[in-house]
């Protein structure tokens, strides 16, 4: 004998592009940044360059967005340089 469940199944029924956990800092663009990122291939480095020059973030110190895009391009220079 199973009971039916009383949760509503909404979460189901909404698409996982159309919702943004811990704010609406990327909402508000055309095309969100995972959108661009998969769309044009890119890597780990360069999906998190584009996220972070796109973020604005309520509470958030501007200049550490920039120092986090900083030190995203510093890490592909020093990937790049050990592949050599």
């Amino acid at each position: 004998m199973s009971k039916k469940s009383r949760l509503k199944p909404r979460r189901a029924t909404q698409r996982a592009i159309d919702k943004q956990i811990g704010g609406n800092h990327y909402k508000a663009y055309k095309i969100q940044p995972i959108e661009f990122i998969v769309q044009n291939n890119l890597d780990f480095i360069q999906g998190n360059i584009i996220k972070y020059a796109l973020r604005n973030k309520a509470g958030e110190d501007p200049t550490e967005k920039w120092n986090k895009i900083i030190h995203y391009c510093e890490l592909a220079k020093e990937l790049l340089k050990n592949k050599k």
